[in-house]
């Protein structure tokens, strides 16, 4: 089964020296654009999430196929309402997904990976994790709630092909309906801001009307900041991909009880025991 990301891939990379161009002939003071070293290292990543992600996606596809075949209920895909679930429960499933690999550290880990960079363009949406193995739990009740593994897969790229598109700061806002409802371009700047009050907000898919019912809603207001509380300064792949988890082992070998452990693994980033 290959993704149907992949067959983007060539749009992708056309969209990317677009977008670079256009900064080249319309260049904007308020925006970063894009930097060599950067984008090399989120092409590297997005191309390594991929390699890596092969094997575990098989074993993934065996385990939804279980779940599917252990539920009582078994969707029919020809019924239209069930296409409309779908995209719903996948949109909640990324939400709280999303939502749980920024406030639990060893989620956190992986996901980090995405927010290094300190440009904000189409070529950050690539810059994935080499450790996808966290995402399992979350979309394993559509399973086993009947909805087909095919189905399943075929919404989380649909959502991955849009996101792609919500990471650039070429396009302003959107007209009202479409931003109270959906993610948009300065929604997820927002959610990619070290700002303080941007921090853990807006983790939306393509909806952003499970932050507005969550309260993790944030308006862009103040110019935004990109990259992480404290940037790591690398262009290096391997030092990007694991440079938190090699934090985490430091706290934990510092760590003088369990529960110190459990609070370095599980805690909110940034957690640390009471003085």
């Amino acid at each position: 089964m290959i993704p149907a990301v992949l067959y983007a891939v060539p749009a992708f990379l056309l969209l990317i020296v677009v977008e670079a161009v256009s900064y080249r002939f319309a260049p904007d003071d308020d925006e970063r654009g894009y930097e060599l070293r950067d984008t090399a290292t989120s092409l590297t990543m997005g191309a390594g999430s991929q390699v890596i992600g092969v094997p575990w996606k098989l074993l993934t596809i065996g385990l939804y196929a279980a779940a599917y075949t252990v539920s009582p209920w078994k969707l029919d895909p020809t019924d239209w309402w069930v296409w409309v679930l779908l995209f719903f429960a996948d949109d909640f499933a990324y939400y709280w997904f999303h939502r749980a690999h920024h406030e639990v550290r060893v989620f956190w880990a992986g996901h980090v990976v995405h927010h290094s960079s300190v440009f904000f363009n189409f070529s950050t949406a690539l810059r994935q994790s080499w450790t996808p193995m966290t995402s399992l739990p979350f979309w394993l009740g559509l399973a086993l709630v009947g909805i087909p593994p095919w189905m399943i897969f075929l919404q989380q790229s649909v959502s991955l092909l849009y996101q792609f598109f919500l990471h650039t700061e070429r396009i302003n806002l959107l007209p009202r309906p479409i931003e109270f409802v959906f993610n948009t371009p300065s929604h997820h700047r927002v959610h990619h801001g070290s700002n303080n009050e941007y921090l853990d907000r807006n983790y939306g898919g393509i909806l952003i009307v499970w932050d507005r019912l969550f309260g993790t809603f944030e308006p862009e207001r103040a110019a935004v900041r990109f990259g992480l509380t404290t940037n790591i300064a690398t262009y290096n792949p391997l030092r990007v991909a694991t440079h938190e988890y090699g934090s985490i082992w430091r706290d934990l070998r510092s760590a003088t009880c369990w529960r110190h452990r459990l609070g370095y693994l599980f805690g909110r980033p940034g957690w640390q025991p009471a003085r």
